[in-house]
């Protein structure tokens, strides 16, 4: 079933998500953080199934490549009609596909305060590119492997922009402390009680109470483990 579309009004934020698996999208997206925003009217996110704009008696979306190839390719009319039914002035169009650039934290802060996002999911071999040329703002990748779908990359997307809307996180100064927060250095490593389990021991300076060493400690710390486990991103 599909929502009322046109002329809503916007609260901070609306995402709508097109797939053919609105479920999957929705599913973690009802839970935990991003409840509680969509429960506070910080954000409406709508999951929509791409079936209800086809047409003809099978609602088909899908049709094989022009000029011969494996696989299916999504239609352009069912997206053409989908999203200038959902878009309005302020509206920004993200394609999800493993040919897009890169998705990161810097990425999820500038759509932190967008109006109104529509994420289209590839799926199959992706869609046809008159609608990349014509409709779509910005192609995103979460990384270098393929999915069944895109939903869920959409539902990863939508994760890391919301919990950047003011107010969604309980400790507004959480994502600024968190890895990417500086997009060339991880975390440093974290500790809570007990402060001795099974013969070890939080480090000394955390529980020293001296803060000017606590942050020098964890500066080194962080610029240890980027090393170890994200060198590449030093190199930047």
């Amino acid at each position: 079933m599909k929502l009322p579309t046109g002329n809503f009004t916007l609260p901070h934020m609306r995402i709508d998500i097109l797939t053919l698996f609105p479920e999957i999208a929705l599913a973690p997206l009802s839970e935990s953080i991003i409840k509680r925003a969509r429960e506070k009217e910080l954000v409406e996110i709508y999951a929509h199934n791409l079936r209800d704009w086809a047409t003809g008696k099978h609602r088909k979306t899908d049709e094989y490549l022009c000029g011969g190839g494996q696989g299916m390719l999504l239609k352009p009319e069912p997206i053409f009609a989908a999203i200038e039914e959902l878009q309005s002035a302020n509206s920004k169009v993200l394609l999800m596909t493993p040919q897009g650039k890169p998705f990161k934290q810097a990425t999820a802060q500038s759509y932190s305060t967008a109006e109104h996002l529509i994420i289209l999911c590839g799926h199959y071999e992706g869609v046809d590119h008159r609608v990349i040329d014509t409709l779509v703002d910005e192609e995103i990748s979460i990384g270098d492997y393929v999915l069944t779908n895109g939903a869920i990359a959409a539902a990863v997307v939508t994760d890391a922009i919301v919990r950047l809307i003011p107010g969604a996180l309980g400790d507004e100064r959480s994502h600024q402390e968190e890895s990417f927060s500086d997009p060339n250095l991880l975390e440093a490593p974290a500790y809570t009680k007990p402060n001795t389990f099974r013969d070890m021991s939080v480090p000394d300076v955390l529980l020293s109470g001296n803060h000017k060493k606590i942050a020098e400690w964890k500066k080194q710390k962080a610029l240890e483990r980027t090393q170890q486990n994200r060198p590449d991103l030093l190199q930047d």
